[in-house]
């Protein structure tokens, strides 16, 4: 065992986040019902005159496995297809905007095996058919007689023609270096065709040729500084006169109308892909819309998904869910939404037995680890009996820590199966003895038989609860991993937005009172003019502002102006305003200004967030999430001591913990 001490823990991965991961997949699992989504696909693809996005529910309890078959959706499909992965929004006045987000997120993911990203690929193959279609209609209306000078085919069409002919990604190979005039000239050259084939097919209304143009900058660029300032403008932030001319693209006014914006970029994808194949758009992670404080959330929600199956066409959209949350969002959604959502319903139940040993022994062969040399017959017996393929892994990681570096076994609640035959065994011995006492010596003399698993099963026939340092042991487990994985992503390119920090602030608030019980949330208000997203938290023996404002110095000063108004007029209430360091610093002199003053006043602070702020926000908000999501099961009051003990410096935690 000292020798597998040395290896990593094949099962300490029980659990994938998004389908962009990779994780052992046994296929055979699910086979149907992932078929079944493939041919819900196909279906789509195959609806040649009106492209109608179609809809399908996957149902299954905690840890069945519903994310890690969108994994395999991805890893199958990503060649062809785009999959869009969006978390459950968190507020309701910018749910469609929290769509797109994530869907600008999920685009710059690259396809496997491949130095590109999705909408990269996607941009690829739509224009490559979009040309090849420009080139025969030119060519058939030439032998009719009737060719229009101005789409006669250029030497630089004809050249497109023949590269993307071969690959459609030659469009980002063959076209000349960064910088030169002949690439500038191709890339101008597709914007041209391009904006001419979209205003022949889809009109030229609302905010879809500028969306366009702002897809087609992104595709061009190889730069990462300019491909970043495009991606913040398609997300429809503000940059500053310098920065928009340095990428070709004019201001795009939607502060005020980001919700429509989001909905008609979502269709202009739609659109796109009907040249190129089905968009899968899959919402997971939602279970804790279902919670009471957010009704109103959900019925946003609703809506959105409405809105997307109305506009946004060749998509297959798909929802995760618990069983019985399906059976509640039913009761909220528009009779309409529940029946496209409902076209196909997949379920996932649990594994065989059998199934989840071969899931074991597969996980267990990529590291080079025979099970049945490492776990006893107890051992496996225990593993098997658990309610689902996550928390069999789990405890198969724990039995591996304990058969490898003798780290004690979690105490559970329950283990059925084992338990089951002890009882028998203990109805046996207790025909000849006659105290619990007595039973209990006999099962302990085991122990030193070497037989660890039937002390476990005393310890359940004894009822006891979860220990406070085993839990504490878990979540401080949890938040090292997570935290990991968040600074591997930190620097990844990301939609860093005001309504989405707020959000989290909500949801983090509202979770705390749950235990807390004693705090209120407002807004305030000064007459109709325009202030940073905030979040008015009312504590028993203090209150506190709390407000976000990224973007650029355009809207940044006027909006800190008034909230340094606001509080002026507030001196008991304490105000902080954050903004992403990640975001560029604010260099004029009157936003400088304000945010001295803000500093200087008794109850006021600025501050950037730096990398250490923000994954400290970002994971308490994880932890929330996922215990709602029941990805993590601990019982949150003993995750907020937990957080208390080790974060107890963070300002979230002084301000709900010590109302400081």
């Amino acid at each position: 065992m000292t020798k597998l001490a040395a290896h990593s823990n094949p099962f300490s991965n029980s659990r994938v986040d998004t389908p962009f991961q990779t994780h052992s997949d046994l296929k055979d699992i699910f086979y149907n019902e992932f078929e079944r989504l493939k041919s819900i696909i196909a279906e789509i693809k195959d609806d040649k005159e009106n492209h109608q996005s179609k809809g399908a529910i996957v149902t299954g309890e905690p840890g069945t496995g519903k994310t890690h078959l969108m994994m395999r959706l991805a890893k199958d499909r990503l060649k062809h297809n785009r999959l869009l992965f969006i978390r459950q929004p968190n507020n309701l006045n910018s749910v469609l905007y929290h769509i797109y987000s994530r869907v600008l997120e999920s685009f710059v993911e690259e396809v496997p095996n491949s130095a590109y990203s999705q909408l990269e690929h996607l941009l690829a193959t739509s224009f490559s058919k979009i040309i090849h279609d420009t080139f025969l209609e030119v060519r058939q209306e030439k032998s009719a007689g009737i060719l229009d000078y101005f789409r006669k085919l250029t030497d630089k069409d004809k050249y497109l023609v023949k590269i993307l002919s071969v690959d459609p990604i030659n469009i980002y190979r063959k076209l000349g270096q960064d910088g030169a005039r002949s690439k500038r000239e191709y890339w101008q050259r597709i914007e041209t065709i391009i904006d001419d084939w979209w205003k022949r097919n889809h009109g030229d209304v609302g905010y879809s040729t500028t969306i366009l143009k702002g897809i087609l900058k992104f595709c061009s660029y190889s730069d990462p500084h300019k491909k970043k300032l495009v991606g913040k403008w398609l997300s429809a932030n503000e940059l500053e006169d310098s920065e928009l001319e340095s990428i070709g693209l004019k201001e795009c006014k939607v502060d005020d109308n980001k919700e429509a914006f989001s909905l008609e970029a979502m269709a202009v994808f739609g659109k796109l892909s009907i040249m190129d194949e089905p968009l899968m758009i899959i919402f997971d992670q939602l279970e804790g819309l279902g919670l009471e404080y957010n009704q109103n959330l959900l019925h946003s929600f609703g809506d959105a998904i409405k809105e997307l199956f109305t506009y946004v066409p060749n998509s297959l959209i798909i929802l995760n869910l618990f069983p019985d949350r399906w059976e509640h969002f039913k009761e909220f959604f528009d009779g309409s939404v529940v029946g496209r959502i409902s076209q196909g319903q997949i379920i996932l139940n649990q594994p065989s037995k059998e199934e989840l040993k071969r899931i074991l022994f597969l996980k267990a062969q990529a590291y080079g680890v025979d099970i049945e040399q490492l776990f006893t017959t107890e051992d496996m017996a225990d593993i098997l009996s658990q309610t689902s393929i996550r928390e069999v892994l789990n405890r198969a990681s724990h039995y591996y820590r304990f058969r490898t570096q003798d780290i004690p076994l979690p105490i559970i609640h329950q283990i059925k199966s084992f338990e089951d035959d002890v009882k028998d065994k203990l109805k046996s011995i207790n025909n000849q003895i006659k105290t619990l006492a007595d039973e209990i010596k006999e099962i302990k003399g085991l122990l030193v038989e070497s037989k660890p698993s039937v002390v476990q099963t005393v310890r359940q026939i004894v009822p006891t609860q979860i220990s406070t340092p085993s839990v504490s042991t878990l979540i401080i487990e949890y938040i090292e991993k997570e935290k990991e994985q968040l600074e591997k992503e930190y620097e990844k390119m990301v939609v860093i937005s005001d309504s989405d920090d707020i959000g989290k602030l909500f949801t983090i608030t509202e979770a705390f009172n749950t235990i807390l019980k004693t705090i209120e949330i407002d807004c305030l208000k000064l007459a109709q003019r325009r202030l940073p997203e905030h979040l008015l938290i009312k504590m028993p023996t203090q209150s506190f502002v709390i407000g976000f404002l990224h973007g650029s110095d355009i809207g940044f000063t006027s909006r800190i102006k008034n909230f340094n108004e606001l509080l002026s007029t507030h001196s008991k209430i304490h105000f902080t305003l954050f903004r992403d360091k990640r975001e560029s610093t604010i260099t004029g002199k009157v936003g400088n200004t304000e945010i001295d003053r803000l500093n200087n006043a008794p109850n006021g602070q600025f501050i950037y967030m730096d990398k250490e702020d923000r994954i400290t926000f970002e994971l308490i908000y994880k932890l929330i999430l996922d215990i709602q999501n029941r990805d993590f099961k601990v019982d949150w009051s003993q995750a907020i001591k937990t957080l208390e003990s080790i974060m107890s410096h963070y300002w979230l935690i002084k301000m709900f913990i010590k109302g400081e």
